[in-house]
């Protein structure tokens, strides 16, 4: 915030969350976006393929946990809002889910506006918070009047640990997410891999680290430790397009290397 009170949306340099936004085919992205994101795709040309497949398993994974009873949702790493966003998805099975929706965007933040129209039995909230600060970003007011931390929570880290380097202790931080959830609380993770393109991960990162965004994609046994001492469900770590498809879904055309992630759902015992 600057003196004046108003938000210094940094829109002279491109942001993860509104390439991402591009990818999806939103509009909420600036020039320094869309020069970055054209950088990232002349490095990996699926990441158009891969950002959707992976929304898809974010809708699947909420879908699934909101089936098996979970009510309470807190998703880190929102990024800029596209319908049908958690809460949509989650409220649509069960109304009166509460969500929590953070990310470290200031332009997120203007847009929050789209995450907070809750079903009236359910409610939403937004939170400005870095997953780097996990001690903060739990204590935020708009968590802690939202969810109830004696009941379960569905964690959800999509896309985003990818962003977090061993720099800041990605396994650390996911740790300590952990242990302030209560048994029965859920852990659904989509995570960039080294292994199915080697050489155009690597493009990539390069390109990100180049637009102001470093980045570390993770081997299936790094991503696996992030679920260390909580039960994976099956069908267990998979590449994102095979997590539990939908019927008639056309994930038999998408291979390993468009998806380029690997996923998973957790519950703490």
């Amino acid at each position: 915030m600057g003196d004046n009170g108003a938000v210094d949306l940094e829109l002279d340099r491109a942001h993860s969350a509104r390439m991402y936004d591009y990818y999806l085919g939103g509009t909420t992205n600036f020039p320094a976006d869309r020069e970055a994101a054209a950088r990232a795709i002349s490095a990996f040309p699926s990441i158009l393929s891969t950002a959707r497949i992976n929304r898809r398993f974010m809708h699947r994974s909420v879908r699934f946990l909101a089936r098996r009873g979970m009510r309470q949702f807190l998703d880190i790493g929102t990024g800029i809002p596209t319908s049908p966003n958690l809460h949509e998805v989650a409220q649509r099975e069960v109304p009166e889910a509460h969500v929590v929706y953070t990310d470290n965007d200031p332009i997120v933040l203007v847009h929050a506006r789209a995450l907070l129209h809750s079903h009236p039995a359910g409610r939403t909230a937004y939170a400005e918070a870095d997953v780097t600060d996990p001690e903060a970003l739990l204590a935020a007011e708009e968590i802690r009047t939202t969810l109830d931390f004696t009941r379960p929570i569905a964690l959800s880290l999509n896309a985003l640990l990818h962003f977090v380097t061993d720099e800041h202790d990605a396994h650390d931080i996911v740790e300590r997410l952990k242990s302030a959830l209560p048994s029965g609380s859920t852990l659904a993770i989509a995570h960039v891999t080294t292994e199915f393109d080697p050489e155009g991960i690597a493009r990539l990162t390069t390109a990100y680290r180049a637009a102001g965004t470093p980045g570390q994609a993770r081997t299936r046994e790094e991503i696996a430790r992030f679920f260390g001492g909580w039960q994976l469900l099956d069908p267990g770590i998979t590449p994102s397009h095979e997590w539990r498809p939908d019927p008639g879904e056309q994930s038999g055309n998408i291979t390993n290397k468009e998806a380029a992630c690997y996923v998973g759902v957790a519950r703490k015992p």
